[in-house]
């Protein structure tokens, strides 16, 4: 699938920028770089908002979705760094009047500004991220509520940022990825007011933080069967890497890692506060199951005839084509705590606990009784196990490998928090372990 979008929004690299007396003409694609007609485009991963499992509440339409491929475009759309001007601050808004210029703009003082041109580069594409519904960003994103959906109406506060972030892609093999806080707007600028973080580098550029920042984890061992956490980071506008700050929002940035860059890893996350972003490569995509395959799995667990061990009821999961409305009849229900897996009954309330403990009739536990729901979003899965765990308390289903790796990786809420979430709904996991091993009792035949 290839992306719509402006053609002329790209992304800089702090390296490219060049010397005023250096700066060159624009450099065009050469003949044959470009996808030919009916020409598969080359794909170079793949974005997934944490917490749909599969699509939005209200389906997946254009560019807001649940998950977006990021193709090679027919023609190079990129930009990078040319040109540094240091300019009077009231003047700023007529040297960014031509929109066909693409700068960054560093307000320092009422009276001083610094300006950072952009020209074309020929090698690369760039997609944009944010909250904003205009042409120029490819991927619309929304706030994503603990238990999953997007928060809407007039009402609701947004923490996303209207031009997010940049992702910008290399055209030739490997295909690089990289990601950069903040994108472009209707008039081709980035604006970084002065009350935003900003600084002079060593070497005499400019760099910045957007307001609530854009964090980024790269998991530890690839995303695979061996995958760990890793540690969170902020991306600055010029794609260097930080520690985190303070507080989301406050001014002082943290320190420099140099030795970690901007390229984006097979299931590297991406924190805009508000929606957390996965990002997967087509190789690993390879290694996900398939939707095929998911379903082999749910008429595989149906074929074995689990059964209640109250009320002896067959119990089965619900085709997705259903989607998730009420539970089933046949639906399975767990306690979290235990993982022993019943049919629905109303045996067992603790209501001066909460309206949904119930105490497990086969070991005794009290804990939520919730139905379970298989994950369907195949590229959060980290290998094509059985459907053997449950997140707690949500109840939604997926392989050991993927419970145990979501249940330990801390994902960012607010200015400062982090939590585990389930992946497929976002809501924040409980109990020891986050997750449990499902028990089912096969038929008594």
């Amino acid at each position: 699938m290839v992306l719509e979008g402006n053609p002329d929004v790209g992304s800089p690299r702090t390296l490219d920028l060049q010397h005023p007396a250096n700066k060159g003409s624009c450099i065009l694609s050469s003949p044959g770089e470009d996808a030919l007609p009916g020409e598969e485009p080359i794909k170079y991963g793949e974005l997934i908002v944490l917490g749909y499992n599969g699509c939005l509440a209200n389906g997946d339409k254009g560019r807001r979705r649940s998950r977006l491929a990021l193709s090679r475009r027919p023609h190079a759309n990129g930009v990078k760094p040319d040109v540094m001007h240091h300019i009077s601050t009231p003047l700023i808004s007529k040297a960014l009047s031509n929109r066909g210029q693409h700068s960054i703009s560093y307000t320092l003082s009422r009276s001083h500004s610094v300006i950072v041109e952009y020209t074309h580069d020929s090698d690369t594409d760039m997609f944009q991220i944010g909250r904003s519904t205009e042409n120029m960003i490819d991927f619309v994103v929304t706030d994503t509520s603990p238990g999953g959906g997007a928060i809407e109406g007039p009402s609701a506060q947004s923490t996303i940022s209207r031009y997010a972030c940049r992702i910008l892609c290399d055209r030739r093999p490997p295909y690089t990825a990289r990601i950069y806080a903040a994108g472009f707007d209707a008039s081709s600028n980035i604006f970084l007011g002065e009350r935003a973080a900003k600084w002079r580098t060593p070497d005499g550029l400019m760099d910045g933080l957007t307001t609530n920042g854009v964090l980024v984890m790269h998991p530890a061992g690839g995303f695979s069967e061996d995958s760990a956490p890793g540690v969170w980071r902020e991306i600055s506008v010029c794609g260097n890497v930080y520690t985190l700050r303070d507080s989301r929002s406050a001014q002082q940035r943290g320190k420099l890692v140099e030795n970690e860059s901007n390229v984006l890893q097979d299931g590297s996350l991406i924190d805009l506060c508000g929606a957390t972003l996965l990002w997967r490569t087509p190789a690993g995509l390879l290694r996900a199951p398939t939707l095929k395959q998911l379903e082999a799995q749910r008429q595989e667990a149906n074929a074995a005839r689990p059964q209640c061990p109250v009320g002896l009821s067959t119990l089965a999961f619900p085709s997705p084509a259903r989607g998730r409305t009420a539970p089933d009849k046949q639906q399975p229900w767990v306690y979290v705590r235990c993982g022993h897996v019943h049919g629905y009954h109303g045996w067992g309330c603790r209501r001066e606990r909460g309206p949904q403990e119930r105490e497990c009739p086969l070991c005794r536990l009290v804990g939520p009784y919730v139905p379970l729901w298989l994950g369907q979003e195949a590229g959060l899965c980290l290998d094509p196990g059985p459907p053997s765990h449950a997140f707690a308390p949500c109840g939604h289903v997926c392989s050991e490998k993927t419970a145990r790796y979501w249940a330990q990786t801390p994902l960012p809420h607010g200015t400062h928090a982090f939590h585990a979430a389930c992946p497929f709904c976002g809501a924040w996991l409980t109990g020891e372990h986050g997750c449990v091993r499902l028990i089912f009792q096969g038929p008594l035949d």
